[in-house]
């Protein structure tokens, strides 16, 4: 078991579906990402703190970044948001084409802050 899905089995049981699909989702589009706890959150980390997503009362937090929320904003008016964080409420469906740009978009920032 990974400490994410280590993390994902102490949440709560009906939270844990869609906590595991994003755990799946994200560790498809960035395979070689090493999976960390960062700030009590799962993380995915290349080449710094890729993404960062957390189960909340009422929400998923999914945490790109600022760049990422600034450079998505105009997409993510129907969520709340803040500098670095959206928050996707437990009661739809996780915008999956949405997450997948953001996570595209931090992909392609972290790489070319290597060089």
């Amino acid at each position: 078991m990974t400490i994410i899905e280590d993390y994902i089995r102490k949440e709560p049981e009906e939270r844990q579906s869609a906590l595991t699909e994003l755990y799946h989702f994200i560790k498809q589009l960035v395979p070689e990402a090493e999976e960390r706890l960062s700030y009590g959150m799962p993380t995915f980390y290349l080449n710094g703190n890729l993404v960062h997503f957390a189960n909340a009362k009422k929400h998923i937090g999914f945490y790109p970044t600022p760049s990422a929320i600034l450079a998505f904003k105009d997409d993510l008016t129907g969520y709340k948001s803040s500098k670095g964080a959206v928050q996707f409420p437990a009661t739809q469906e996780l915008p999956w084409s949405l997450i997948k740009k953001m996570i595209q978009f931090r992909i392609k920032e972290n790489t070319e802050k290597k060089k």
